[in-house]
């Protein structure tokens, strides 16, 4: 027998009582259990992204949360800003030019953060610009955005809003959506929220539902208006993902248990543990200036694939992430989000020394396991 261990930045581990309660008998969406339950669900879901505004539940993945806030808050034409630092900065981009929007891309080097002042400046030099589309935390680069900075760009303007995807954001870092100004927070259910893949969430401000108002593109499953009247009734529009929404309710109240500030703290201490451990190794963070507590990508040794870290780690049982794209078998990716704790980050380290040995890399009597234990112990 080989256990598994998933330290990747999606889908990640479930806790027990998570998985027990989505192993209840199924309830009717339309009966009032459920309402019961999805009324818990609303309520927690607003302490999680720190807003008085409804968070809207969707049945898919993040990328449905995306593609929502693009035909229910733009129209043709409409010039948005896309911040393109990584694979899902992309996204955003790709999604607004299917859908006709004048997409201006800002394209960031992978591996580190946007610059608060190229924003500036486009803002300034375009005037008319609906929208900045942006991460929280990049997955694909291990990057944290300047997401606060921007909003206060956007705040004071009547007709610009920020958009942020949060999928490895939101339940790991401070993101207080009212407190900062931000106008619409999307996230998915497989990353720190301690879910199974299939759920999307979306929260929009009072002014980004001024956009919705005038958006012209057609919407059917992903509208956001029609989603808002149904759960304020307790209910969904269209049939939800029953067991899931059962399931989050769970971790909504450990979340709770724990509190925000604990969730927070308890990521921001892994992730330094992790990082110090890399570098313990003698290796090199991709992204050293601006790295997300969800995940820490690793540059690849000298003379070593990246994707062969990967492979050699999944044959132990251990399952992280490789590099996307033209940084494929350049980084590799250990993830520290949601059900994770000490052990895991300690485990991680542990797999990756001895991958690494199996590899050729000389350790020299480094312990990336020993820098981070001293992390936690102090």
């Amino acid at each position: 027998m080989q256990k598994q261990y998933l330290l990747a930045p999606g889908p990640t581990p479930v806790p027990p009582q998570v998985l027990q309660a989505m192993a209840l008998p199924i309830v009717h969406h339309r009966a009032p259990a459920y309402k019961e339950i999805f009324a818990e669900v609303r309520e927690g879901l607003r302490y999680l992204f720190q807003t008085e505004q409804e968070v809207l539940v969707f049945a898919s993945s993040g990328t449905g949360a995306m593609e929502g806030t693009i035909i229910n808050l733009f129209s043709p034409g409409d010039k948005v800003i896309a911040v393109r630092g990584g694979k899902f900065g992309e996204r955003w981009s790709d999604l607004g030019k299917i859908y006709g929007l004048q997409v201006i891309d800002i394209d960031v080097e992978w591996g580190q953060a946007v610059k608060v002042a190229e924003i500036a400046a486009l803002l300034e030099r375009e005037g008319d610009v609906k929208a900045v589309l942006m991460q929280a935390s990049e997955t694909s680069t291990g990057v944290m955005h300047p997401v606060r900075e921007v909003a206060e760009l956007t705040r004071e303007r009547e007709d610009t809003i920020v958009v942020v995807d949060a999928i490895t954001g939101v339940g790991v870092f401070a993101l207080p959506m009212d407190e900062w100004g931000l106008d619409v927070v999307v996230t998915g259910s497989q990353k720190a929220l301690m879910l199974p893949p299939g759920l999307a969430f979306a929260a929009l401000s009072q002014k980004a539902w001024k956009f919705n108002r005038d958006s012209t593109l057609p919407c059917y499953y992903f509208d956001f208006a029609k989603e808002l009247k149904n759960a304020e009734k307790g209910q969904n529009a269209y049939t939800p993902a029953v067991s899931l929404i059962v399931g989050l309710r769970e971790v909504l109240s450990m979340i709770k248990e724990e509190t925000l500030a604990g969730v927070h703290a308890r990521h921001a201490r892994l992730a330094t543990a992790m990082r110090t451990g890399i570098e313990a190794l003698g290796l090199e963070l991709f992204a050293p200036d601006a790295p997300s507590n969800a995940v820490t990508a690793v540059k690849a040794p000298a003379g070593i694939d990246g994707q062969d870290v990967v492979k050699t780690l999944r044959g132990m049982g251990v399952t992280i992430a490789g590099g996307q794209d033209h940084v494929k078998g350049k980084i590799f990716r250990l993830a520290h989000l949601g059900y994770a704790g000490e052990f895991d980050v300690l485990t991680a380290l542990a797999a990756l020394e001895r991958a690494l040995a199996e590899l050729g890399y000389e350790l020299a009597g480094r312990s990336g396991v020993s820098a981070a234990r001293e992390i936690f112990q102090s």
